[in-house]
């Protein structure tokens, strides 16, 4: 891995409580698609703050949170009751072999050393657990969203998974299945900077590019309605261990 790659993947702690506010929830019918309704002893693997955690628990599943960041970390367990917060990676995971019976990945799997965490996730599975990485992805078929992304050079990483519904994620999985769900969330234009400013390409530019983006983006919201959508699609990925 590359550093700019590593200083974004781990650039994340010093804006937990940000990170914690701004960013969206998933819709829980995205997640009885890929865990079905019977409780289940899920790991959410580059957990962040809790945000996915949570929906899990609030559906009624044991989940074991794994977050490499301490901030990241801090703010889950604070935030996340019932959530089991640890201090583990996608390539090193703080579990016994066989030990949950699925593993999910909101909005991080992009992160991962894939081959390396393949293998870890497939370790602790149980045979036929699901492996499930998941993102929210802005909705670019609306003009200022796709507008959005162009100004404010964001990527939401979500392409690297497309690549893995073809080649799967390695030998100990079957087939990878996909699922698509829409939701939205409000926003004004103090809010919709500060989603910006909660992204990894942000958090690590220097100062002239962080004014740039703030800039372009206070522009475009401002031609919106004073409160609106920006709608998202919740892309849902699942395998199964062999």
């Amino acid at each position: 891995m590359d550093e700019l790659f590593q200083r974004r993947r781990s650039s994340f702690g010093a804006a937990a409580d940000l990170y914690d506010r701004i960013r969206p929830s998933y819709p829980p019918e995205a997640v009885r698609w890929l865990l079905g309704d019977e409780p289940r002893r899920v790991v959410d693997l580059g957990a962040g703050t809790g945000i996915f955690s949570r929906v899990l628990a609030s559906l009624g599943h044991d989940v074991l949170a794994v977050e490499p960041d301490d901030g990241m970390r801090a703010k889950l367990a604070s935030t996340s009751p019932g959530v089991t917060a640890l201090l583990g990676s996608a390539e090193s995971i703080p579990l016994a072999d066989e030990s949950a019976d699925a593993v999910a990945a909101a909005q991080a799997y992009h992160w991962f050393d894939h081959d390396v965490a393949h293998a870890e996730v497939a370790r602790v599975l149980r045979p036929g657990g699901v492996f499930g990485p998941v993102w929210n992805v802005r909705d670019e078929s609306v003009d200022w969203v796709a507008e959005l992304t162009r100004q404010a050079s964001l990527d939401d990483g979500s392409g690297s998974v497309r690549v893995y519904q073809q080649r799967g994620f390695g030998p100990l999985f079957g087939p990878v299945e996909s699922a698509r769900f829409r939701h939205s969330t409000l926003h004004t234009v103090d809010t919709l900077v500060a989603l910006v400013q909660s992204r990894s390409y942000y958090l690590t530019a220097d100062e002239a590019t962080k004014d740039r983006i703030e800039t372009a983006v206070r522009k475009l919201a401002s031609r919106l309605p004073e409160t609106f959508e920006l709608p998202y699609v919740t892309e849902v990925y699942r395998a199964r261990r062999l």
